[in-house]
């Protein structure tokens, strides 16, 4: 029982608070009241903090947006998150494009132009696609994290003590009102006790119950205004506690700026390294691809043969070199190495798997001879490596002088 008693006398007084300080803020919104006003210093506090959370919050956001442009993954690594579950490992957008490279090119054949070209950048955007996966775990765990550990921990902590601080400023003024009204109470009792009516007996015994009257009324105004004073002593103290402690916290700010620096700078780090691990990758893939002949790029119908006629590009010891960096050689060196029957050097331009046994498997920059066979393809050649022999194509060749 005496709980239950403790209990409704606790809610009353929390409820008389709450209704004093919706009072005040009215009236304080419509200008019926004074505001105590914040100093400049903790105004400037609480205008950074407010700042800080905005952009951190907006920085954040679209950093993820950055790392995952997939929204729904975005919702689905929130709810594994919220859930406290590890998400599933996903295929991301670059590994996904290797792939089908890589099956593309198994599918068209290895030994052919296409299909081998296909597999070198198919593995390629596999490996991008691991680095952009690194990048993204990398960024969430020294940038994003930190960020969200200040929105979430911090700046809670925070918004709690400024709540707080309002509050108690709320209180402060209520009773700085109450107590202003208890006194312009008493000025008024203190008044009306110095007027005296003059006249008959009944007049005058009617002025002696008022006087009575008045100096009740007084002395309960006067217990008023002493109650407001030590309300307002009370309340001044805890708000001036409460707002120190505010203080405190929001001078965090600035070692909070310094630590999300050192976060920026892990961030910038790992896109370096991405970025530089991307171009290394495809400077490598450059160099494996090697000069494709123009016309083959444009010949969307050559299925059978991995390189295009000769009576179009054929290799040769003069090299034509064209602003992507493709061979082009001179269609009269090979009419004369068919006409003359002899054997050349060549090197390879680029590795070639042979397709079946009477082709010969060629690694990029190896130096082989070559010669012509009556009857043999135009777009081919008898290549020679030691003991080794076999056709080769001859757009994978530079004859030499």
């Amino acid at each position: 029982m005496n709980i239950m008693d403790f209990n409704v006398k606790k809610l009353a007084a929390d409820a008389g608070t709450f209704l004093s300080r919706a009072v005040q803020f009215t009236e304080e919104k419509l200008g019926q009241a004074e505001k105590t006003e914040l100093d400049a210093h903790l105004e400037n506090l609480l205008s950074k903090a407010e700042c800080t959370k905005i952009w951190t919050e907006k920085i954040m956001k679209q950093t993820e947006v950055l790392l995952q442009p997939n929204p729904n993954a975005r919702i689905e690594e929130f709810v594994y998150e919220k859930l406290d579950r590890k998400a599933p490992s996903r295929v991301n957008n670059p590994e996904l494009l290797g792939q089908y490279m890589i099956d593309a090119g198994t599918e068209f054949g290895p030994g052919t132009a296409y299909g081998n070209a296909l597999i070198k950048c198919g593995e390629t955007q596999k490996r991008i696609g691991t680095a952009d996966r690194e990048l993204i775990q990398t960024s969430a765990l020294n940038f994003l994290t930190p960020l969200r550990n200040f929105i979430e921990g911090d700046y809670k902590t925070i918004a709690k003590e400024r709540k707080l601080l309002q509050n108690k400023r709320l209180d402060l003024d209520a009773a700085k009102t109450r107590l202003k009204k208890a006194k312009a109470a008493e000025a008024r009792a203190s008044q009306l006790n110095s007027t005296r009516l003059e006249g008959d007996n009944i007049m005058v015994n009617f002025s002696y119950m008022l006087n009575f009257l008045h100096v009740k009324w007084l002395k309960i105004w006067a217990e008023e205004v002493t109650k407001s004073e030590q309300e307002l002593r009370i309340t001044q103290s805890e708000f001036d506690r409460q707002a120190e402690i505010t203080r405190l916290l929001l001078e965090g700010i600035s070692s909070t700026h310094a630590h999300h620096l050192r976060c920026l700078n892990d961030f910038v780090e790992a896109q370096m390294t991405y970025y530089a691990q991307c171009y290394q990758y495809m400077l490598d893939l450059q160099k494996q691809l090697g000069s494709f002949p123009s016309n083959y790029h444009c010949n969307n119908n050559q299925t059978s043969t991995p390189a295009p006629s000769a009576s179009s590009n054929v290799i040769g010891s003069s090299a034509l070199t064209s602003t992507s960096g493709l061979v082009m050689t001179s269609p009269s060196n090979l009419t004369d190495l068919k006409e003359c029957g002899g054997s050349r050097k060549a090197r390879v331009l680029y590795d070639y798997d042979a397709a079946n046994s009477s082709e010969l498997s060629l690694l990029a920059d190896e130096v082989i001879t070559v010669f012509s066979v009556v009857g043999m393809d135009s777009d081919w050649l008898m290549g020679e490596r030691g003991n080794q022999k076999g056709r080769v194509p001859i757009t994978y060749l530079e004859l030499l002088n």
